[in-house]
């Protein structure tokens, strides 16, 4: 296979790839269940044996930031949801919130070894790492995947830029791993000190978006930048190939994409909430919803590796709108939209200003257009909400496929 694939599993057929997961895991979800009491508790109905399928996980509760930091809360520091003794872990890191994630004892507990592999780094290259060490597991995530990898860590964090020009001028690295932004902070320094940092060639980048245009400067500049999309929670959950088509989905994890505030898959292609499932034996996820709003695409990377592609970052999921002063959330929108039967096809709420007071308009997607619809609708609303709207119905596959289920349209009207 040569240097082409981090290992054999890349290439594995999707088929082969699904059966594995489906066989390992109700394994994993036994152990959460025997080894974690916050899982015993949240998974309490659930049988481990039966969950061989993406159907059967589907019907699992999802578990959303909230929980965890309403659970930690209770039981601190980690309510309930790590496995294991706590003097087992290695590190444990506080991120905004504040919420806690364990480190396991893994040589590289949060898989990112692949995705530097991916981006043309090799083993016994030195990585100039500029992801914070402060408190959160930022820099730790790509720090403990390369060095499982074979390369050697400049651990640089984040500012103190003039130091860090130094460091890259004296120790010669040929990789930069940190934020999109900040490395173009670097090089700029560096051409008004005239400083050389032309050795670094790669970059792995995460934390936030990498737009076109700079990557594009950054090609000008030498470098080559991919990305990664990682959450503190689970790691690199998904990393761009040399083909740049999308971000293969990392091994080991299970991924979903669902209607935003429910637990539901949407249809293939359609954007919604990511929702991943671990493998991970210290902190095991199941169903952990990450707020993240993503889409599959079709087919496989041209670059040959055959795991499911997302179509990156595409914004965020939490969609609960306060109106008239009461909270209306995209979970009471699914739940009108299920009991209107059959001719409802996909729903979106709008929240505009109208005459200085906020008015919601519900436009469904369907082919059974009537007045006793309509009016049914309406209703249906009133009763989920507690507040008053208009209906509106349209063609099917005429709403925005953007994931929104609530569209708060108020700024952009007023």
């Amino acid at each position: 296979m040569g240097h082409q694939y981090f290992d054999e599993l890349e290439i594995r057929s999707p088929e082969e790839r699904e059966a594995d997961l489906m066989a390992r895991l109700p394994g994993q979800i036994a152990m959460a269940k025997s080894e974690a009491s916050g899982w015993a508790k949240h998974l309490a109905d659930v049988d481990p044996a039966e969950v061989t399928s993406r159907e059967a996980l589907a019907k699992l509760p999802v578990l959303r930031k909230s929980d965890l930091l309403a659970a930690q809360a209770e039981e601190p520091p980690l309510g309930g949801f790590a496995a294991g003794d706590f003097s087992t872990y290695k590190r444990i890191f506080m991120s905004p919130g504040p919420i806690w994630e364990p480190q396991g004892s893994e040589a590289d507990p949060w898989k990112s070894a692949r995705a530097f592999h991916a981006t043309g780094i090799r083993p016994g290259d030195i990585v100039h790492n500029a992801l914070s060490y402060h408190m959160t597991p930022g820099g730790f995530i790509l720090d403990q995947g390369a060095r499982a990898y074979g390369c050697v860590v400049f651990p640089a964090g984040i500012g103190n830029t003039d130091m860090q020009v130094s460091a890259i001028s004296s120790l010669r690295p040929t990789a930069y791993a940190g934020t999109p932004d900040y490395l173009k902070v670097i090089l700029d320094r560096a051409a008004e000190l005239g400083a050389d940092v032309s050795s670094i060639k790669h970059g792995l980048v995460s934390g936030g978006a990498l737009y076109p245009s700079l990557r594009e400067e950054y090609a000008n500049r030498g470098v080559k930048v991919l990305q990664a999309y990682a959450t503190a929670d689970l790691g690199i959950v998904a990393y761009e190939s040399e083909a740049m088509e999308g971000l293969i989905a990392n091994e080991d994890f299970i991924i979903e994409i669902v209607r935003p505030g429910t637990g539901e898959p949407v249809e293939p292609g359609e954007v919604g909430e990511l929702v991943v499932t671990t493998f991970s034996p210290t902190y095991p996820l199941i169903r952990f919803a990450t707020g993240d709003l993503s889409a599959v695409l079709p087919g496989i990377s041209p670059c040959g590796r055959t795991n499911m592609r997302l179509k990156g970052w595409m914004g965020r999921a939490d969609q609960r709108t306060k109106v008239k002063g009461m909270f209306v959330d995209p979970a009471q929108i699914e739940r009108l939209r299920k009991n209107a039967g059959d001719e409802a096809g996909r729903a979106r709420l709008s929240v505009v200003r109208q005459g200085e007071q906020d008015h919601m308009i519900l436009k469904v997607e369907t082919e059974a257009a009537s007045d006793e619809f309509i009016a049914a609708l309406k209703k249906s609303l009133k009763e989920h909400t507690g507040l008053n709207g208009d209906v509106e119905l349209v063609a099917p596959n005429t709403l925005p496929n953007d994931g929104k289920v609530i569209s708060d349209e108020r700024e952009v009207t007023a």
